[in-house]
């Protein structure tokens, strides 16, 4: 008997895949690929977590009325255009369920997220990547890649794998020159990372200043929550309620909510992971760019992405499984378009240093 056959499309998706967790080795096994939090999670968080056992039986709330509040009140921003969800990968899907379909084209960075094509393929509509520039985000190769089939555009901003990021001029210069019918995602995953870049911002204004921009955060990274999927978005009014309306029904469990509630009040430990993870990315960065023949790239994000020479034996296959058998698991990007470079997460410091010094003797063997 044969398999009943999906919608055209859904077979031609390479499944995601996320970083490795485990590695064959008989060493202390150091996860460097998921961009995971350094430092753990929040410690409120998970006090918070630990208080909700004995109330399990009980259905959360399915409009996360007091995440939402909490989150209005700390980033100064209206509670009803304010959607929570399962991981802001489940917020970017639902946006593409809404907004896009068989045939319509959506449109991100060159060395974007891979979750933009991948659900765009889901829904049948078009993926379109744009070229960039010095692995960063190009406003007008974007702009030159729009049609009238364009429904969304897609910019992580700092991109993962790239690191890179481009300013709030260059993302307003975006937005300004986008019909008005085309939906603006800012996937800010990173944004908390981005101190001292006056340049920068996470979209809040361009969301309140426009009817078609969206600003996607994530609890998975400054957090170090990524194992409860947390995630939110600042949408217009119109596009939260669309997204409301799409949703699952009770699609953020009852423990993440509250813990989500408790490391927003959390200030200590994210001033701790902003400091330790600037300190760790800049020392670890010329470490690896001390060493002959290899490059770290800048990189605005927690990780950190390292380019490989070309050539047999010293490339990044050969590095990936040399410290996959020495227990440090780094982050291959061919499939974002950067076969050269391995990406590696920036964890506690005695971590780094094993890593460095793994790398080091692949380089020396």
């Amino acid at each position: 008997m044969s398999a009943p056959t999906p919608r055209p499309g859904i077979l031609e998706i390479a499944p995601y895949q996320g970083g490795k967790s485990s590695a064959n080795s008989t060493q202390r096994v150091i996860k460097l690929s998921s961009n995971e939090g350094a430092l753990g999670p929040s410690p409120k968080a998970m006090e918070a977590l630990r208080n909700t056992a004995n109330r399990l039986h009980r259905y959360p709330d399915g409009g996360c009325d007091l995440l939402r509040k909490k989150l209005a009140e700390k980033y100064d921003l209206e509670m009803d255009q304010l959607v929570c969800g399962a991981g802001s990968d489940e917020l970017l899907t639902l946006l593409i369920r809404a907004y896009a379909g068989p045939g319509d084209e959506v449109l991100y960075s060159q060395h974007g997220f891979l979750m933009y094509p991948i659900t765009a393929k889901g829904v049948g509509a078009v993926p379109v990547a744009a070229a960039e520039t010095n692995m960063t985000t190009s406003v007008d190769s974007l702009l030159a890649a729009v049609t009238e089939k364009t429904k969304i555009v897609f910019v992580a901003n700092p991109n993962n794998p790239t690191g890179t990021y481009i300013t709030d001029a260059e993302m307003k210069r975006l937005r300004d020159g986008l019909r008005e019918d085309i939906v603006l995602v800012v996937d800010a995953a990173y944004a908390e990372f981005m101190t001292g870049q006056e340049d920068y911002s996470a979209g809040e204004e361009l969301v309140r200043s426009g009817n078609n921009t969206v600003m996607t955060r994530t609890f998975s990274k400054i957090y170090g929550l990524g194992g409860i999927r947390l995630g939110w978005c600042y949408a217009p009014v119109e596009i939260a309620d669309v997204l409301q309306r799409l949703r699952n029904p009770f699609n953020v469990s009852l423990p993440t909510q509250e813990a989500g509630v408790a490391a927003l009040d959390d200030d200590d430990f994210v001033n701790d992971c902003v400091r330790h993870n600037a300190e760790t990315l800049a020392w670890f960065r010329d470490e690896i760019n001390a060493i002959s023949g290899l490059t770290a790239h800048p990189s605005y994000g927690n990780f950190v992405m390292i380019e490989f020479p070309t050539e047999d034996g010293k490339n990044t296959d050969a590095a990936n499984d040399f410290m996959m058998a020495r227990g440090v698991i780094p982050r291959k990007i061919g499939a974002y378009g950067l076969p050269q470079m391995l990406r590696v997460s920036i964890g506690t410091k005695e971590e780094m240093d094993i890593c460095l010094q793994t790398i080091k003797d692949f380089v020396n063997a």
